[in-house]
Order: structure tokens, then C-alpha cells, then sequence
């Protein structure tokens, strides 16, 4: 099966999409030996492609209407163009599971940039930040364009770092002159302090730091309030503590606990509240099926619950 890469490129109308990708096909160094490339276009803004200044000549370019996506289009494109490779410009109003379900066999998701206006960003985020949300989720570079040097690149920065840690984020002045962020994301809480302590509010962020880079957690004591979660099947002195977390909506609320062992002797139920002492240890456990981050309490109680009971990234 012929592995045909595609490089993505997301935004909301007006957010400089077809522009940035008429310049990319201009430039010499993405003709890749000629390689025949399929340029799919899946919004209609006020600028329109000029293929005869591509210095990618092996190159067709289609266009389709939100509602023409499906798999059966984009195999029947594959087979007629037979592309080498795919550069796709996405529809903002449409969330990109509905063309990773699409994508015919071979297809291989390569590269993912996201467009966005600074004048207009903030707005859509308030707005319609599930969509906002999934254009940044799966990219690996941010690009705010139309940035003005009385914007708060800070506001922009969380914004995007609530999502993904991952996309390399660049702020585009008008003029062209473009600089890549550079701000560091200190965690909201002492690592080095004997008993680390994770305020009800950055529950969020401790669990995503635990779960992406556990090893530096391990020997930590902390201490934090979280949900109570027990099944039948746990041993004696073993629960689950965690909490609901949102990262875009109420849509993908979901409970993110670690296993803690306890010898308490409290006779925990699920949806108790608790404040945690423990130790944090890697090994594995039957619950994870894998090693994780177990929790040894040195101290339980029973606990109110926050006031906010949901955490957030925001």
C-alpha cells in the first residue's frame, strides 16, 4: 500500500490559509522531486489559488464543499489522481475527526499547521471554542497572524498551552515580521517543597505534568483534594482519587484519578471527598495495566468539596 503523507492546514475564514499555502507551493524546496501532489481544498475564502505560479508543477487542485466530505470522495480522488502526496486546506466550521474518518488507506497525517487572525482569535475562543479547541489540538504550529505589538502575547500563549504543549507557536506582525514565542510555563506549584501542594484550581494541570512526565514525580509527597472512586474488585485499602477535569467543553468531561493505597481504615465510597497526603511511587498496578503513578497515603480525610467541582485548564 502506497503511503501518501498529508500536511494540514487549519483556520478559520480570513486566517491567512490560502495565502501561506499559495506561497509554499511557490517555493522551490516543497517540489520534492516532482512529487505529484494533490491540492484538496475544503473552503471557499476571498482568495483563489494561481497553480501557474506553483513551483510544485506536478499538482492538481480540487476543491469540494463541506458537505462533499466522505470516504467514498476521497477514494474515488485517490484512485483518479493517484497523489503522491496531499496538502489540504480545512474548513474551520468542520472538526477534523470528520476527515480523519474519510482519509483513505495509505493516507498518513504528516504535518499539521493552524492560522488563526490575532484581531479575531480571542473572540472565536469565547465563541466557539470546541472548534477553536480542535484546530489547535492536533497541531504542531500555531501561527496568529495580523499580531499587534499591543496584543498580550500571554493571552494567546495559555490559550493555546491549555491544549497542547506540544505546537511550536508563532505571532506574525503585520509587515511580515514573525517571532516565535519564547515564554516559559512555570507549574503552579512547588515541586521542590517537602509536601508539594496542588491548589483545587490546578488540579488540571498537575495531572496532565504527572501523566506526560511522571518520572519527576517520583519520592514527591503531595497533597491535594480530589473524588473518591471504589469498585468491588480493589483490594482492601485501595481507591481511586481524582477529579473531573474539562479541557475544551462539557462535551469531554472526564474523571482522571490516580490509584492510592491507603491504611486508613475509613470506609471510603465513591464520591467521597478527600484531602490526600501520599507519597507518589512508579509501579505497576493491575488498575493502569501498566506501570503508573501509585499513590502510598501517609494521611486521608474527609473533605468539602471545591467550589469549583469540575477543574479546567482555563
Amino acid at each position: 500500500m502506497r503511503e501518501v503523507p498529508v500536511f494540514c492546514f487549519f483556520g478559520f475564514l480570513d486566517a491567512g490559509k490560502t495565502k501561506f499555502i499559495q506561497e509554499t507551493m511557490e517555493d522551490p524546496r516543497f517540489d520534492d522531486n516532482g512529487a505529484k501532489t494533490l491540492l484538496l481544498v475544503l473552503e471557499e475564502g476571498e482568495e483563489e489559488y494561481v497553480p501557474s505560479r506553483f513551483a510544485v508543477k506536478n499538482s492538481v487542485v480540487v476543491t469540494l464543499d463541506a458537505g462533499e466530505l466522505s470516504g467514498k470522495t476521497l477514494a474515488e480522488l485517490n484512485a483518479k489522481h493517484r497523489p503522491q502526496r496531499v496538502v489540504l486546506e480545512y474548513n474551520g466550521m468542520l472538526t477534523f475527526d470528520k476527515f480523519l474518518d474519510a482519509m483513505p488507506d495509505g493516507w498518513l497525517i504528516a504535518q499539521v499547521m493552524t492560522l488563526f487572525d490575532a484581531t479575531t482569535f480571542l473572540g472565536y475562543n469565547r465563541n466557539m471554542r470546541q472548534l477553536v479547541f480542535d484546530k489547535i489540538q492536533y497541531a504542531d504550529t500555531v501561527v496568529f497572524n495580523r499580531f499587534r505589538p499591543e496584543d498580550d502575547r500571554l493571552e494567546f500563549h495559555k490559550t493555546v498551552r491549555a491544549v497542547t504543549r506540544r505546537a511550536e507557536i508563532i505571532y506574525e506582525y503585520l509587515g511580515g515580521k514573525a517571532e516565535y514565542d519564547e515564554i516559559v510555563d512555570p507549574l503552579p506549584f512547588d515541586l521542590d517543597a517537602p509536601i508539594v501542594e496542588i491548589a483545587d484550581r490546578d488540579y488540571a494541570y498537575f495531572y496532565r505534568d504527572l501523566t506526560e512526565d511522571p518520572a519527576k514525580y517520583e519520592g514527591k509527597v503531595i497533597r491535594f483534594k480530589g473524588l473518591v472512586a471504589v469498585d468491588k474488585k480493589m483490594k482492601q485499602g485501595t481507591i481511586i482519587v481524582g477529579r473531573h477535569i474539562m479541557t475544551c467543553c462539557e462535551a469531554d468531561i472526564a474523571y482522571n484519578g490516580l490509584v492510592c493505597l491507603h491504611a486508613s481504615g475509613l470506609p471510603l465510597r465513591t464520591q467521597d471527598w478527600v484531602l490526600v497526603t501520599a507519597q507518589v511511587f512508579l509501579r505497576y498496578h493491575p488498575i493502569y495495566r501498566q506501570e503508573g503513578p501509585v499513590l502510598v497515603a501517609s494521611a486521608i480525610r474527609y473533605a468539602e468539596a471545591p467550589e469549583q467541582v469540575v477543574a479546567t485548564f482555563f
